[in-house]
């Protein structure tokens, strides 16, 4: 009898909170950004959640909390009760590249539930209209020739521009100096005026009307595919350095044991706004590219921050990059 009497509490339970899944979300949900408004994670945010909303029935209210390359905001996100009603959308930086760089009060890997990646935003390389290479494969020739004249910007330290340069190092067997701005905008500007040589910087922004204009060279995008606003600009692979790959992606994330069910309806929502071609076409006019849907899933996700941590956690503890050289 008591395990009977215990088989039906059980029951009554699971169908209480599956009732509740499937009713959820009944009031506004709270996303976290953890930069400042009007930035590229902000923008990208408030398009997707714009019709996320449609799906969900409930709206939600972004909260932009920035600081500390973005552990400050993430912190809170871990801290959250994990009920489904605050979530946040975080990146690279974010979910992986802090776990190396700064003494954390959570763990990236661990703390956050994967809900769905929402857009990826490869890196391209660049130099200053100067450089006398035409391919890439030309800079990596004048890169080795030049390594101990060569200077590389990029903005804080143990971000992507950052990790882009050490990439490139490692993969070519050279080094060079880095140059450090607290800024996109000081750094391109130091780039078209050739206090730099090279950098490598997201394609939104002023970085392709920069190329367009002969004010810098772009040589790649380091991408398996072309930019669809760039077709011109060939991917890595084809100009050399095949799988030199490097992205911006962004992703929506739930605390530590939020219930499957809501992180589910969530994923639901996301790959709805991701299909709407209206979205899609917003997000591409940001340089964002949208993936496929097979990468679109909650297990994919967390797949990708575990192989994105075992790529650049080894390179960033072997340069020893610390967020106090910011």
């Amino acid at each position: 009898m008591g395990r009977l009497i215990a088989a039906t509490l059980c029951a009554i339970a699971l169908g209480i909170a599956s009732a509740a899944a499937q009713s959820f979300p009944s009031r506004p949900v709270s996303m976290i950004v953890p930069y400042p408004p009007g930035g590229p994670v902000d923008q990208v945010a408030r398009v997707v959640t714009d019709h996320m909303r449609l799906t969900l029935g409930q709206p939600f209210v972004i909260e932009n909390v920035s600081g500390a390359g973005g552990s400050i905001a993430l912190g809170r996100l871990a801290r959250a009760t994990p009920n489904g009603y605050t979530i946040g959308i975080g990146d690279v930086g974010t979910q992986v590249l802090n776990g190396a760089v700064y003494p954390l009060t959570y763990d990236v890997m661990t703390d956050f539930e994967p809900i769905a990646l929402l857009v990826a935003s490869p890196l391209l390389v660049l130099s200053r209209s100067s450089v006398p290479a035409q391919s890439l494969t030309e800079l990596v020739a004048w890169l080795r020739v030049n390594q101990d004249k060569v200077s590389q910007g990029f903005i804080g330290s143990g971000t992507l521009s950052h990790l882009c340069g050490l990439y490139l190092q490692q993969t070519i067997a050279s080094k060079w100096i880095f140059v450090p701005y607290r800024g996109a905008a000081p750094a391109i500007q130091d780039l078209v005026g050739g206090q730099v040589d090279v950098m490598c910087l997201a394609p939104s922004g002023a970085s392709l009307p920069l190329v367009r204009s002969g004010k810098v060279r772009a040589y790649a995008i380091m991408a398996p595919v072309r930019l669809p606003s760039a077709q011109e600009i060939p991917t890595a692979d084809e100009a050399g350095l095949p799988g030199f790959h490097l992205s911006f992606w962004q992703a929506l994330w739930a605390p530590k044991d939020t219930p499957q069910e809501i992180v589910g309806r969530f994923n639901v929502a996301a790959r709805a706004a991701l299909a709407d071609q209206g979205v899609r076409a917003k997000l591409a006019e940001l340089g964002q590219i949208v993936p496929p849907p097979a990468e679109q899933t909650s297990v994919a996700l967390g797949a990708l921050r575990r192989a994105e941590a075992d790529k650049w956690w080894p390179i960033i503890k072997a340069a020893g990059i610390k967020p106090d050289q910011q």
